[in-house]
């Protein structure tokens, strides 16, 4: 679950800032938590601009979340601490992750997306609104690639650079980790970088597209089309295509095929 911490709507000196590189050290890595990991990724100021827009984003609001209270920090990851696969987006949409505190918590990509965990068994139901309303996932977590919304969806490969230690940090605390799946190019991208700074680089660069396949390391890495609206309301991503790669990367975690759909007990972090 996401940290217990107070939303906020603007700027509050009180904060202490943070950046990952002030936390990435192996003595600082060794006995860490996720719990730590989140905690250090929630008050994390490191990129102005994204911190602008996170905030602006939170006092302006939209009229259907006029009444809410959005969390307009950085999200971090969320799942199974003991996750075989690991599901890594772009970044908090401005009024989903951002607003609720939870990756792909509150919008449509989620509701595509722990749709299809649902059906392929590693959520315990088909929608995640906010951040209490009992969703769990088994042998998963899911993550971002950028931890705060950035304006357009497009965030600067500088605050791109910035955010992946966290990225490194949380990985590196998934000792069942065996397939990591990328949504969309800017995941892909992300990770491979990850796995640069975890000392898994692959020459040449495996290329990105919906269901590649690559060695990284010990890990096997598997792309998907992103589940933004842009792709599964144009019919370049739909269940059937978003199934079969949770399918793979099922099959290459040793998971086999699922059972019925939320059938089991489910545990998250």
């Amino acid at each position: 679950m996401r940290p217990d911490a107070p939303a906020v709507t603007g700027d509050d000196p009180t904060h202490a800032v943070r950046t990952p590189d002030q936390t990435l050290p192996d003595d600082l890595l060794a006995d860490r938590t996720l719990g730590d990991v989140a905690a250090d990724i929630v008050v994390c100021r490191a990129c102005p601009r994204l911190v602008a827009w996170r905030e602006q984003v939170a006092r302006e609001k939209v009229a259907r979340y006029r009444d809410r209270t959005y969390w307009a920090r950085p999200v971090p990851g969320y799942g199974d601490p003991l996750a075989r696969i690991a599901i890594v987006g772009l970044a908090p949409a401005a009024h989903g992750g951002n607003r609720t505190g939870r990756v792909f918590t509150g919008d449509r990509s989620g509701d595509v997306l722990f749709a299809a965990m649902y059906r392929a068994g590693l959520a315990n139901q088909p929608t995640s609104r906010s951040s209490d309303d009992g969703l769990a996932v088994r042998d998963a977590y899911v993550a971002a690639a950028v931890r705060c919304a950035p304006p357009l969806n497009r965030p600067l490969p500088s605050e791109r650079d910035r955010c992946l230690p966290y990225l490194v940090r949380e990985l590196r605390l998934l000792p069942e980790l065996r397939v990591i799946v990328a949504l969309g190019a800017f995941g892909w991208d992300g990770v491979l970088r990850t796995m640069d700074i975890l000392g898994h680089r692959v020459r040449p660069r495996p290329r990105f597209g919906h269901g590649a396949v690559a060695g990284v390391g010990p890990y096997t890495l598997v792309g998907c089309f992103h589940p933004s609206q842009q792709n599964t309301f144009t019919g370049r991503l739909t269940p059937p295509m978003l199934d079969a790669v949770l399918a793979t990367a099922r099959e290459f975690a040793g998971l086999g095929p699922p059972r019925t759909a939320g059938s089991e007990e489910s545990v998250a972090s």
